[in-house]
């Protein structure tokens, strides 16, 4: 028996922050499973900045979403209605669902999980999902950071942010965080371990990093790009690495994006600056589970959610990790 469903389709490039009218739901019929297929109920949708990224017309490691389509989006979901042996009905599954409701799927094209081991099935959106994973293989691969070292991490409250903060104290470093507001500061310190937060609402973060950072910045894990990144350039210590993981400062400007202008201190401390994409580390996505899981279970690991409800939500939830509204991993509820 064929059920309705409904799904937020992109119908205009947004300019500056996205708002309701770059989208529209649509309803539409889907069939019941043919071999190898399943129908998933989608349960909840993964809200990230790239998404942005993905709205417009500018070169990324995937393509736009064309006008019309489906907003691309991670999620996870059941399997409500199979046509594939490996894949019962009720089985967990996550993939590039889109923000929709239900969907039919491949078999193929989806990665199953048992939710039970994690303290929230969301978690496989956030610490065990591509959240998580970021943070992890940014850190291990590209930041290297060595017990005693001085990292340093924007957006410290948001998804990726607080779980660098987390994994980078396991490993040994002395961890200062940036983010916006008293509140997200006291949870960066009090909840996540930090050593220090830089308030930059409130702050020079300039002078805040020459206090806290007498030595300079060993690690720089870079989450928003623009002026912060060229604050942090000023004070880098000899051999430091930068991880350029996103860039949230400069997605919705509606010039050109603003580039590093302190880039030649990368020469005098004879630093690294390297991009990453999480996608290129999916194959070691047990690798990341089987490290971060005993933190996890010792509470030195934590991951805290900010819901939304329903997919007309998704329009708002996107803009308030953009407006810093939002506090850790941003998801929809379907």
């Amino acid at each position: 028996m064929s059920e309705p469903t409904r799904a937020l389709h992109l119908v205009a490039r947004p300019e500056g922050l996205p708002k309701e009218s770059d989208f529209e739901i649509r309803e539409s019929i889907l069939p019941d499973p043919e071999k190898g297929q399943v129908l998933v109920h989608v349960r909840y949708i993964s809200v990230d900045p790239a998404m942005r990224v993905w709205m417009s017309v500018q070169k990324s490691y995937w393509p736009p979403v064309e006008l019309g389509d489906v907003m691309r989006a991670a999620a996870i979901g059941v399997v409500h209605k199979s046509a594939e042996p490996a894949l019962p009905e009720g089985t967990w599954v996550s993939g590039m669902f889109g923000v929709r409701e239900s969907l039919i799927c491949d078999a193929k094209s989806l990665r199953p999980f048992d939710p039970a081991p994690l303290p929230d099935e969301r978690w496989a959106l956030s610490l065990f999902g591509g959240t998580g994973l970021t943070a992890y293989f940014g850190l291990i691969d590209i930041g290297r950071p060595q017990p005693g070292e001085t990292l340093v991490v924007s957006s410290a409250a948001g998804a990726v942010g607080s779980a660098v903060v987390q994994i980078a104290k396991q490993l040994g470093c002395r961890v200062i965080g940036i983010a916006g507001g008293k509140e997200k500061c006291d949870y960066v310190v009090e909840e996540l371990g930090a050593d220090e937060a830089i308030d930059y609402k409130r702050e020079k973060v300039d002078e805040s990093l020459r206090l806290y950072c007498p030595q300079g910045v060993d690690v720089y894990f870079d989450n928003v790009g623009g002026e912060i990144l060229d604050t942090v350039l000023r004070r880098l210590a000899r051999r430091a690495r930068i991880v350029l993981c996103g860039g949230i400062s400069q997605y919705n400007a509606t010039g050109e994006p603003r580039g590093p202008a302190n880039y030649l201190n990368l020469i005098s401390a004879r630093a690294r600056m390297e991009g990453f994409v999480v996608i290129d580390y999916l194959d070691r996505t047990d690798e990341a589970i089987a490290a971060m899981l005993p933190w996890v279970r010792s509470g030195k690991l934590r991951s805290r959610i900010d819901e939304a409800i329903g997919i007309a939500e998704f329009p708002l939830a996107l803009r308030r990790v953009f407006t810093g509204a939002n506090f850790g991993k941003q998801v929809v509820k379907i």
